[in-house]
């Protein structure tokens, strides 16, 4: 009952503060016909029966008592579906596909880690929300191509997440911790970072995981926080700024002759990026702006222009204006929940 009136009273304050009804409604994953019949009934709990007939083509028993007996025979019980139901079709026999296999032992609880060895365990990423500048920096390491075929230079690149600026970068002939720390080092300097102040978000590639940058975070007082191994999406802030560096148009394709030529094309999209480009993700407002907390004079000027030609022209506008709220948090892999909540903010006015 108190998870129903909660879902009821958040969908209606963003009706209010000018959202649609099933905008709000689907990052909730509800519909908007059962949120009328909530806020409608007196009866308490979820009132969603679902269907209340039985699929045409669902297994009999006597069918799920075969792939039972199958998997516990003593030919198949140490093997999975995905090796069972290829025999089977070798031996001229179909009782049902790997999903049915699974879904049939999972139901009688019989889907169980049956190896000596330990099961896998699915890692939850951290999850880190910033509400302000230096709170949570996210970095990586990229290639830049030579004019030589094979030799590369390395772009050391830190951003904050919460005001997407590029708060520190260098460019080295090697990939190493050393290089990184060092950079780590220079940016708290320049940032003014206390101890316990900041995480710092990474992959999990060797100059990132190495001895002397954790060593270097540890002494600065830096949180170190890591992506899941073999999960790209888990650092997307910093994949992101490299896919723009390398698609700017004035990007050098055929790569750099030199280190110092390369360093001074970095330094012109740094200022370009900080100071010039309006991030999409952050209302359109430069970086900067947001970092020096600019960004919300901005956006309430805009908001009034807005309601001023919204005023002065009412028929040629079929609803609210565009929101042009500030962006209170931003998240560094949130949990889903989370991810729900901070959509949901985003949408109200």
């Amino acid at each position: 009952m108190k998870i129903r009136t909660h879902c009821v009273k958040l969908i209606s304050e963003a009706i209010h503060s000018g959202a649609r009804k099933d905008k709000a409604c689907d990052v909730l994953g509800i519909s908007s016909r059962t949120i009328e019949r909530w806020k409608n009934s007196s009866e308490a709990g979820d009132l969603r029966k679902g269907p209340i007939t039985q699929p045409a083509n669902k297994f009999t028993i006597k069918e799920r008592g075969a792939i039972i007996k199958i998997c516990v025979s003593t030919e198949f019980k140490d093997l999975p579906p995905t090796q069972i139901v290829p025999r089977l079709a070798d031996k001229g026999q179909y009782l049902g596909s790997e999903s049915t296999f699974y879904r049939t032992l999972k139901e009688e609880e019989m889907l169980s880690h049956r190896d000596d060895t330990k099961p896998k365990r699915r890692r939850i990423p951290n999850e880190y929300i910033a509400t302000g500048p230096n709170q949570v920096w996210s970095w990586d390491v990229t290639y830049l191509k030579t004019y030589t075929k094979g030799l590369f230079f390395y772009l050391y690149l830190i951003m904050d997440v919460y005001s997407r600026k590029i708060v520190g970068w260098n460019i080295h002939h090697e990939d190493n911790s050393e290089n990184g720390s060092i950079l780590a080092e220079i940016t708290c300097i320049l940032e003014g970072i206390e101890k316990g102040q900041v995480v710092l978000h990474s992959d999990n590639g060797c100059s990132q995981k190495g001895a002397t940058m954790l060593g270097t975070l540890e002494r600065l007082g830096v949180t170190a926080s890591f992506s899941r191994p073999s999960v790209s999406n888990d650092n997307p802030y910093s994949e992101s700024l490299f896919k723009t560096l390398k698609y700017v148009p004035l990007y050098p394709e055929k790569g750099f002759s030199i280190i110092e030529e390369a360093k001074t094309w970095v330094e012109k999209f740094v200022i370009w990026y900080n100071t010039v480009h309006l991030h999409s993700s952050i209302k359109f407002v430069t970086p900067m702006d947001r970092h020096m907390g600019l960004d919300k004079g901005i956006l309430n000027k805009r908001a009034k222009i807005y309601k001023l030609a919204r005023e002065k022209n009412p028929n040629r506008w079929s609803g609210e204006t565009r929101n042009w709220k500030h962006i209170e948090k931003v998240g560094l892999n949130p949990l889903p929940e989370t991810r729900k909540t901070l959509r949901l903010e985003r949408t109200i006015k």
